[in-house]
């Protein structure tokens, strides 16, 4: 069951933790059911696919389209995994490698400033929102990039959560203040863009 952002906003610090953490535990258990592990960072994706122990690069079939993505055994009736992906992706920037009984098919993201929920679209999806970045930490960046980053994580949260952005924040106090040192003026109908 599902949780909309009004429900989830009502709940008390308590009710969010324990709902949080099925939450978690629920999305940690449909991943490990799949048939690779994957990670990302904002840019790119890597999947690690296991495949039968001695298996060689050319008894695989590998396709990597702008929206596709398969694996499996050449010969073999059914792929490891095939689908659609669940967002684009840079074809030319993104490769498979064979590594001790692994294929890591590293995927470059088009967008490279969306998380993904899942990799394939009819596989679970994970909660975006509750990411945090691992490959660096905000204090490692210098002041105007970390500003940048920090702006873009909030905007992205916002965007997801149907809320509004920092700039249109932005805008909506600048509203408030002008309508504050003007109260003679009626803003009933403006429209901000």
């Amino acid at each position: 069951m599902s949780t909309s952002v009004e429900e989830y906003d009502k709940m008390s610090e308590e009710e969010r933790k324990a709902k949080d953490k099925a939450d978690r535990e629920r999305e940690v258990a449909e991943q490990a059911a799949l048939p690779y592990k994957w990670t990302q960072l904002l840019g790119e994706v890597d999947v690690h696919v296991p495949v039968p122990k001695g298996t060689r690069g050319r008894d695989l079939a590998v396709v990597i389209q702008k929206k596709k993505l398969s694996l499996g055994l050449k010969g073999a009736k059914d792929k490891i995994l095939e689908g659609e992906l669940c967002k684009e992706i840079k074809v030319e920037d993104s490769t498979w490698t064979l590594e001790d009984d692994t294929v890591l098919v590293h995927i470059e993201k088009l967008n490279r400033e969306q998380w993904w929920e899942n990799v394939l679209t009819h596989h679970p999806k994970i909660d975006t929102t509750k990411i945090e970045p691992t490959d660096s930490k905000l204090s490692d960046l210098d002041g105007e990039t970390r500003g940048m980053v920090e702006k873009m994580m909030f905007d992205n949260q916002q965007k997801q959560m149907g809320k509004p952005t920092s700039d249109e924040l932005k805008k909506m106090e600048t509203l408030k203040k002008f309508q504050a040192a003007h109260p003679e003026l009626d803003f009933s109908n403006a429209k901000i863009s």
